[in-house]
């Protein structure tokens, strides 16, 4: 049995899920703001952390614009997990009509190769309603996620994601061959590209600072063929609307006698991606998490990833 501390945890999302799933749409999107409001009073640490983020985007962010931003930031995180609680009991035509995605026929003729896709994507607006969207198109559709803690609360995000269509794969040393079988079995893969939290993925210049990124978009994509198309599923006005922006696909090929500069290389030409479709939207970006060395916390971020 889970201790007390880790069942109210768990307890808490569950509840917030059967919440905003027994709450009409319109009241829903109205929470966001609310909830966006408490979480930035009560999170100082993290609206720390998004600013210095936000001023990476856009140095000209100072006072009052910049204050305007982080909050939007919280607002948006707060709508991104209201709509994800409640896309499990949505209709197929729900979901579909509150979102559009013009270059997403690229993704489709890029199967026809069948050696899948890649989808690069940062931490930004609503990707859970993309990925549902994706899979009611009949597309298989591999996500990669992080380990949560406690176990429970992860078990039951695995779920959730499942509920959407989504096969799920946790991150650690079997994430790579289950992609690359996904990717054999065209699949969609989406990888979640602009934080490397084990610090282990190659140096990059991201949004002119130096840090580490995922190497694993590139390094699958070298190995299997699959092209690297860089992605992001914006927030739209209207409730419950998206956008998704694709972006012409990378199609690495190896230039280098060591897989590990080719890797560099390209996963470089996707931060440069990354920064082109986070500037779009900077404060849809929910990264709330140091990402860079000169981030406070930062050096001890990879502690706990498990091995």
């Amino acid at each position: 049995m889970p201790d007390l501390p880790d069942a109210l945890t768990t307890n808490s999302y569950k509840l917030a899920a059967l919440a905003a799933r027994l709450t009409p749409s319109v009241v829903a999107a109205g929470l966001a703001v609310p909830f966006g409001a408490g979480a930035n009073f009560w999170s100082p640490e993290r609206r720390e952390m998004i600013e210095r983020h936000l001023r990476r985007v856009d140095p000209t962010l100072r006072g009052l614009r910049l204050n305007r931003a982080s909050q939007r930031a919280f607002d948006y995180y707060a709508r991104y997990w209201i709509e994800s609680f409640r896309l499990p009991t949505m209709s197929k035509r729900t979901v579909d009509r509150g979102f559009t995605a013009p270059n997403y026929p690229a993704i489709v003729e890029a199967l026809e190769d069948g050696n899948g896709a890649i989808l690069a994507l940062p931490h930004l607006g609503g990707w859970e309603w993309a990925g549902r969207w994706i899979a009611d198109q009949g597309h298989e559709i591999t996500v990669v996620v992080e380990h949560l803690d406690p176990p429970e609360l992860f078990e039951w995000f695995v779920d959730l994601r499942s509920k959407l269509g989504m096969n799920v794969v946790p991150l650690g040393p079997k994430a790579g061959s289950a992609v690359i079988n996904a990717l054999r079995n065209n699949h969609i893969v989406c990888l979640l590209s602009d934080r490397d939290i084990g610090q282990s993925g190659p140096e990059v210049e991201f949004f002119g600072e130096t840090t580490t990124l995922p190497g694993g978009a590139a390094t699958i994509s070298l190995r299997t063929g699959a092209p690297i198309f860089p992605t992001a599923v914006y927030f739209s006005d209207r409730v419950e609307a998206h956008s998704a922006w694709v972006r012409d696909p990378l199609r690495p090929e190896r230039q280098s006698k060591r897989l590990r500069d080719d890797v560099a290389r390209v996963t470089q030409e996707l931060a440069e991606e990354l920064e082109i479709l986070i500037r779009r939207a900077p404060s849809q970006w929910h990264l709330f998490q140091p990402n860079w060395p000169s981030d406070p916390g930062y050096s001890t971020l990879g502690e706990n990833v498990p091995n």
